[in-house]
C-alpha cells in the first residue's frame, strides 16, 4: 500500500491552506475602498513643533497634542537615573531603529524590494520580519500605508496601515521597544490609534472597529495590543479629553502672550 494514502485527510492540507501557505511572505493586496488626500508636513517655525499643511489650513499633529498634553513625571525621573547624556542616546538611537524598521514594513506592504546595510538597519530588519510574520498574518486587505488623517478643523497625522484585519476595518501602528511593554505604559499609543479612527470615520464615513498596536523588541520579541468597538470608543472620549486640554493650553498662551504685549504698549519708554 502507498504510505500517502494512510495520512488522515484530517491532517492534509486543504486548498485554502495551500493558498495560505504560498501566500507566505507576498505583498498583501490593496483596495481603493478609500481616496485619501495628500497633506504636507511641515514644522511651524513659531512654536517649532510638527503641524500638517491640508487645504492652506495648518493643523497640529496628533503626536504635537499627546507630547504638549501628557505627564512627563516618568520621564524626568528616568532621565534623572540614567543622565541626560544617555537618555539622549538611548532615545536617537531607538528613534534611527524604528524609522529603519517603519522603512522595511513599508516596503513590504508596497511590495517592492528594500535594504538597509547600515548597523542600525541590520537591526531593524529582522523585528521587521518578525512583524511581518506574526502581526500581518490576519490582514487580509490593505486600504492604505503611511497616508495622512485628519479631522478637519483639529488635528491631523499619519498611520502607518488602515486594513482589513480578521474581518474588521483596522487602524495599526508599528511600533519598535528596547524591552516588553504593558499596557499601562502606552497610553499614548491607545489615543493616537483613536485619533486616527475617529478621523478615519469622519472623512471617509467608515466604522473602523478595531486597534492593533504591533511592537517587537531588539531581541525579537513580539506584542500585540487590541482595542475594539466599545473599548475604541472609550478611547476615543480620552483622546477628545486631551484634544480640549491642548485647546486650553494654547488659549491660555495666547492671552500670556497678548497681556504681555499690551502690557508692552503702555509701558512708557525709558529716557536716558
Amino acid at each position: 500500500m502507498d504510505e500517502t494514502s494512510t495520512i488522515d485527510e484530517e491532517e492534509m492540507m486543504n486548498d485554502k491552506d495551500i493558498e495560505e501557505f504560498h501566500n507566505i511572505g507576498r505583498a498583501i493586496k490593496f483596495h481603493d475602498k478609500y481616496k485619501y488626500i495628500i497633506g504636507k508636513q511641515i514644522t511651524d517655525h513659531e512654536s517649532g513643533t510638527r503641524v500638517y499643511d491640508i487645504d492652506n489650513s495648518r493643523l497640529p499633529s496628533v503626536t504635537t497634542i499627546l507630547g504638549a498634553t501628557k505627564n512627563t513625571e516618568f520621564l524626568k525621573k528616568w532621565k534623572a537615573k540614567v543622565g541626560e547624556e544617555q537618555a539622549e542616546r538611548i532615545k536617537n538611537l531607538s528613534s534611527k531603529r524604528g524609522t529603519a524598521m517603519h522603512k522595511f514594513l513599508e516596503s513590504h506592504i508596497q511590495g517592492v524590494g528594500y535594504d538597509d546595510v547600515t548597523s542600525i538597519g541590520q537591526e531593524a530588519k529582522p523585528m521587521a520580519q518578525k512583524i511581518i510574520e506574526v502581526g500581518l498574518t490576519p490582514v487580509e486587505e490593505i486600504y492604505g500605508s503611511e497616508i495622512m488623517l485628519h479631522y478637519p478643523g483639529l488635528y491631523a497625522g499619519s498611520t502607518d496601515l488602515v486594513c482589513l484585519h480578521n474581518d474588521m476595518e483596522t487602524i495599526v501602528d508599528f511600533k519598535q521597544a528596547n524591552r516588553p511593554k504593558k499596557e499601562e505604559w502606552i497610553e499614548d499609543y491607545f489615543l493616537q490609534i483613536a485619533a486616527y479612527a475617529l478621523a478615519h470615520d469622519y472623512t471617509h464615513k467608515s466604522t473602523i472597529r478595531q486597534g492593533v498596536i504591533m511592537v517587537c523588541t531588539p531581541d525579537l520579541y513580539y506584542q500585540e495590543f487590541k482595542i475594539q468597538d466599545s473599548v475604541l470608543k472609550q478611547w476615543k472620549h480620552k483622546w477628545l479629553k486631551r484634544l480640549d486640554m491642548y485647546h486650553e493650553l494654547k488659549f491660555d498662551e495666547k492671552e500670556q502672550a497678548n497681556v504681555k504685549m499690551k502690557e508692552e504698549d503702555f509701558n512708557e519708554p525709558k529716557t536716558t
